[in-house]
């Protein structure tokens, strides 16, 4: 493995020597990473403009973190009835002006975003509710999910001897992947996303063309996080999800006579 670019919320880095299969199985596992959400609002006041829906839908999909270990809701031992140890409560009684994320309030938890607005209250206008939040899953409902993780092959390049001949179509890229002036060449090969504008340049100028294909046991990987958990957090957990159920798989089928 070797990491390409790196910050607090988005990391970029090559996998090599595995196969288009494992790939996809870790990215899909990314949405089986348990994460904490808003599952349900009880309102008992709302002026606002907004639906009770709207404004229950805009507050589901606020990234939450938790302070504590909890547990998702149908492994703890309540029994998904719901207890202090998978739910957590938080409560908004706000009135005029405009009406952000941060002043939710509950215990145990932070609001990632605390800036984010919810909904403008005219002068008089108010909003009182009381919302219930719990681990969930993003295979469940995408406001359990951690972040976005997709991949794609990695690059192969191959140019023709005569370089300056195709020293057009390579200006042709869009991602900046060629070095046009000076020594022509591949300067930013992991910029490649085998769009082929240079090779349809090459066609359409009906000049020697450039060759761009991907490979099928080197990978790109992207990962962008909402915040809840860093980057490299998130595929080292879907990795962790993927042994599991890897796991649990073969000794269902063991059982098979």
């Amino acid at each position: 493995m070797e990491v390409l670019n790196s910050t607090d919320s988005k990391l970029q880095f090559v996998v090599k020597d595995i196969n288009n299969s494992i790939a996809n199985a870790i990215r899909r596992s990314c949405d089986e990473i348990p994460v904490l959400a808003v599952d349900t609002v009880e309102i008992s006041k709302n002026d606002s403009a907004l639906s009770d829906e709207i404004l229950a839908h805009r507050i589901g999909l606020l990234p939450l973190k938790y302070e504590k270990n909890f547990t998702v809701q149908d492994e703890c031992s309540c029994k998904g009835k719901g207890c202090a140890k998978c739910t957590v409560n938080l409560t908004l009684s706000v009135s005029g002006g405009m009406v952000k994320a941060g002043e939710l309030k509950g215990k145990t938890v932070n609001i990632l975003y605390p800036d984010m607005p919810l909904v403008l209250l005219q002068k008089d206008q108010e909003v009182e509710l009381v919302a219930e939040a719990k681990l969930g899953r993003g295979i469940d409902h995408v406001k359990f999910s951690p972040g976005l993780m997709w991949f794609r092959e990695f690059p192969i390049i191959e140019l023709p001897k005569n370089v300056e001949s195709v020293k057009d179509c390579m200006r042709a890229c869009p991602k900046d992947v060629y070095n046009t002036e000076g020594k022509l060449g591949i300067k930013n090969l992991t910029n490649c996303d085998l769009c082929e504008a240079c090779v349809e340049a090459c066609r359409d100028s009906g000049k020697e063309e450039i060759k761009v294909k991907g490979s099928e046991k080197d990978f790109i990987f992207e990962i962008e996080s909402w915040g809840q958990l860093r980057p490299k957090e998130i595929f080292i957990e879907a990795c962790e999800v993927l042994d599991k159920n890897i796991k649990e798989f073969l000794k269902e089928a063991s059982k098979i006579k």
